[in-house]
């Protein structure tokens, strides 16, 4: 039942929400701490970078040039490499050194990357150690895998353009060589490095790069990332940027021109960075003709699946040199392998320079069917989709290579992707789960995305991840939105905001603006999480015309340069006209979570202050509030006559009117209430009681700390619905509880927060007034209780290998050893550690490999004793 409500309460409510006090800046109870500006957080703007978030007037970079002859050993698995290198200095500083990244040098013998790993992390991405004390047998590999082979930069010269050696020093993965003169603004250096090294068995060591061997044919998969020695970025924010590779923080690289002759077994098919420069020297009459054909209808085999499989059954004996030339990248990547399946197909695009890209796909026949099928599709429409979100694709080509089972790296025009089927080992067909399917088309939406988001909007992925995975993942989702409707985003469901409150809500978190090596969670936080709010951003907070355009504003405006967060974050707000002060601190600078919870609400309606009409409408809510007690109505019921029924003389003035009865006074009371108004006021009642109002009252509380609009939805009586946003700034005065006042022309049954599930929010149990039954299905409790036989314990043999001793074998055995430094119960033994996420390793319970025989032998002897024990009594 509703309640009425005097005009004159309603203002006093709404003056005193608006009038409440604040507290002192940086109290516990300064309410206007979420609302204020980022301020010292994001550095001052300056010549470089403006105040809007754009490039400033002095903005520059440095350029660097590669020419590179490249030779694979495929027997090896060795390169052999000679390199120059034309180093410009554009910036204001006078340099007397360069530093050069040596990635290849994590997998030394001593780096930092192998010195800090812990006992979790031994193993490989495919196959991470177990809990506890565990030694996985991926992670024995590896340790036998760094045993058999040196691994990392092997410099046979280092010298500059005249020949002259360069006095240079490694540190761990950094390189920096000594100029023999500085190196003033505007000025080119140019040297050269001969250098070689050994190519990691990726499957065993575990990196971004490496081979991949198919004993059933005696072949291999050459992937051949992070390969060279490659400069440094130098920035107007932090200098160098010459952070030690620990294999998280990724690559911050200078744009260039790229030419590359990669010379290989004369039977292998490449992929590469570039366009090919010499297709009449590497390529087949044939071959040639069918990338003329390649068309944006249907997909075009270069190497049929039959053609693959014939090649890759004899070895050749001599080598080809393809060539490659790109322009403006800031890598070089490349494939090769006779195993290739090589497919075609174009994407046209409305842009002068890159009018027709040529999407393509290579892999190998165990990659089959999905591939042919999936791959080069997945690429175009990621640049469908890409596009109108960004800019055009900046290249002319763009390819998907299966270099390896599992996972996904981006490069200049080049990605390697993996997802392959499998073989039913019952029935020998090749089959392929949901999991792969979606995996396959998602990851290559995700790596072909990365061309654009870090490899064109040049991002510091060793300081910032998010800038590079949380935003291409956020781009990812759209594009897979429309790959097709419930595409399986995230872990099986359709909505990220639904998955992504699992790691909101959990402990061990670090903000989103932490540096890439010193991320916990690294998954949620730098990909997960900064995808969830960027849909938050545009679908809940700033609406798809503005988050649209200013996005596109900021990829444009930062196309092939080096944004940091602090431009993202002013372009966003400079080309929407929206405050997002709050949004990013919430979201990307703290660890609050979404947890809005629509607590009461109040229903009213204006007091006409006529007694007559009003003290009966007291009169029906009273019987509605207090209804009749239960010792009267059982009075009643047992035919008990009270007195006043039985003596009717006993009656008087209170029995004949009752507290709601209209008096004199209430009849002035109310004359001189309608008298005291002003001519202005009395038209604004009057039209207030005839439009008959419902007024509304809804607290909310904000529980996980993360400020966030309210999208809520007005159920009405009459089965109608309204869909309203209240914004964020609802919170600016009182971010922890907040009162809302609607004004409807008819009344409500219930109200819903965030229907949509569009905000991230923890906790659906608290969005709903009044409160619904929640409703789940349970399983009958069935009792796996069973009384302990221990004769028959005795009698049973010991299990064999296929059952007691059973392993997934992932694991290795161990058997604890006493050390004589532990003298309590905390030895090796019982030290148990859990640093690592991976619950599917198995450990082998110490003492399990004991001999069979023996056994037997042990439980018969004692089931001997126990009979005779038994004889004897």
């Amino acid at each position: 039942m509703h309640k009425t409500i005097f005009a004159s309460v309603i203002l006093s409510l709404t003056s005193s929400m608006i009038s409440q006090a604040q507290s002192p800046i940086g109290t516990k109870d300064d309410n206007a701490a979420k609302f204020r500006e980022l301020g010292s957080a994001l550095p001052s703007p300056n010549m470089y970078r403006s105040a809007s978030g754009a490039p400033g007037p002095m903005y520059w970079q440095q350029e660097v040039d590669y020419v590179m002859d490249i030779e694979l050993d495929e027997d090896k698995q060795r390169i052999f490499a000679e390199m120059d290198i034309a180093y410009t200095n554009n910036s204001p500083d006078t340099l007397t050194y360069l530093w050069l990244a040596l990635d290849q040098n994590r997998f030394k013998d001593g780096s930092l990357a192998r010195r800090s790993e812990t006992s979790s992390a031994v193993g490989t991405r495919r196959d991470r150690s177990g809990k506890g004390d565990s030694y996985s047998f991926a992670a024995l590999e590896r340790f036998q895998g760094f045993e058999d082979r040196e691994y990392g930069f092997e410099f046979n010269a280092i010298e500059s353009e005249d020949g002259d050696k360069l006095d240079y020093s490694i540190n761990d993965t950094m390189l920096r060589i000594e100029l023999p003169e500085p190196l003033e603004q505007g000025e080119t250096f140019e040297f050269s490095i001969d250098w070689d090294h050994n190519i990691i068995d990726e499957e065993v060591i575990g990196g971004r790069g490496g081979y991949e061997y198919f004993e059933e044919d005696d072949n291999y998969i050459f992937g051949l990332a992070q390969w060279f020695p490659r400069l440094a970025a130098y920035t107007d924010y932090t200098g160098w940027q010459n952070r030690q590779f620990l294999g998280r923080g990724e690559f911050t690289l200078e744009f260039g021109d790229y030419e590359v002759n990669l010379t290989v077994p004369s039977d292998h098919i490449v992929s590469a960075t570039g366009v090919l420069q010499n297709p009449e020297d590497v390529l087949t009459v044939k071959q040639r003709n069918r990338l003329k054909k390649a068309n944006e209808e249907a997909i075009t085999f270069i190497v049929t699946p039959e053609e693959a499989e014939e090649n890759e059954k004899d070895k050749a004996s001599g080598t080809k040199t393809w060539q490659f030339k790109a322009e403006n990248v800031r890598d070089f990547a490349w494939s090769s392998s006779r195993k290739y399946i090589w497919d075609a197909m174009t994407f046209k695009q409305d842009d002068d320079k890159n009018p027709e890209v040529l999407a393509m796909s290579f892999y190998p026949k165990e990659a089959e069917p999905i591939w042919s099928m999936y791959s080069t599709h997945s690429v175009v429409h990621t640049m469908d989709v890409y596009n109108r979100f960004a800019f055009n694709y900046p290249y002319p080509i763009a390819q998907s290579v299966n270099s390896w089972e599992r996972g996904g790296m981006e490069y200049p025009m080049i990605t390697f992707n993996g997802y392959r089927p499998s073989k039913d080992e019952a029935s020998g067909e090749v089959t392929y789960s949901r999991g792969i399917k979606y995996g396959l088309i998602g990851v290559i939406i995700h790596e072909i995305g990365h061309i654009y988001f870090p490899m064109v909007v040049n991002s510091d992925e060793r300081e910032w991840t998010w800038m590079d995975e949380g935003i291409n993942t956020f781009l990812e989702y759209m594009a897979e939105y429309e790959w097709e409707e419930n595409f399986p985003i995230i872990r099986n469901q359709q909505n990220p905001l639904d998955d992504i409150t699992r790691y909101m809500t959990s402990s061990n978190q670090v903000p989103i603006m932490t540096q890439s090596d010193q991320i916990l969670q690294f998954g949620p936080n730098a990909y997960s999480k900064p995808a969830a709010a960027l849909i938050v951003l545009r679908e809940t907070v700033m609406g798809r015309e503005q988050f649209d355009y200013a996005f596109r504003e900021y990829s444009r405006r930062w196309k092939f340069k080096r944004p940091t967060p602090a431009d993202f974050f002013r372009t966003m707000e400079d080309a929407s006209a929206v405050d997002l002060d709050w949004f990013w601190q919430g979201w990307f600078f703290s660890t609050d979570h979404v947890d809005i919870a629509l607590t009461d609400v109040r229903e009213y309606q204006i007091s006409t202050k006529d007694p007559e009409v009003e003290k009966d409408i007291e009169r029906k809510d009273d019987i509605v509030q207090r209804p009749e007690n239960i010792t009267q109505i059982r009075n009643r019921e047992e035919g008990r006559v009270p007195r006043l029924q039985r003596f009717e003389d006993l009656n008087d003035f209170y029995n004949e009117n009752d507290k709601f009865t209209v008096t004199p006074k209430d009849r002035s009371s109310y004359e001189s209430y309608t008298k005291g108004l002003s001519d202005r006021q009395k038209k604004a009642f009057e039209r207030a009681l005839e439009a008959g109002h419902y007024l509304y009252f809804v607290d909310f509380e904000n529980i996980g700390g993360l400020i966030s609009p309210l999208p809520v939805t007005l159920n009405f009586e009459d089965g109608d619905t309204q869909e309203i946003m209240l914004p964020a700034e609802l919170w600016r005065r009182s971010p922890q509880k907040v009162t809302k006042l609607f004004v409807l022309e008819k009344p409500l049954s219930s109200i819903d927060l965030d229907v949509h599930h569009q905000t991230a929010d923890a906790d659906f149990s608290n969005n709903t007034f009044p409160p619904k039954i929640s409703q789940s299905r349970l399983e009958l409790y069935k009792s796996n209780y069973k009384a302990r036989n221990m004769m028959a314990e005795m009698i049973e043999k010991a299990r064999d290998e296929k059952s007691e001793n059973e392993d997934d074998g992932k694991s290795v055995p161990l058997e604890a050893k006493d050390m004589e430094t532990h003298a309590d119960d905390t030895s090796a033994k019982s030290k148990q550690k859990s640093d690592n996420d991976n619950d599917d390793d198995k450990v082998v319970p110490v003492g399990q490999e004991e001999n069979v025989e023996e056994s037997e032998s042990f439980y018969s002897k004692a089931l001997k004793k126990l009979i005779d024990k038994y004889d004897r009594q």
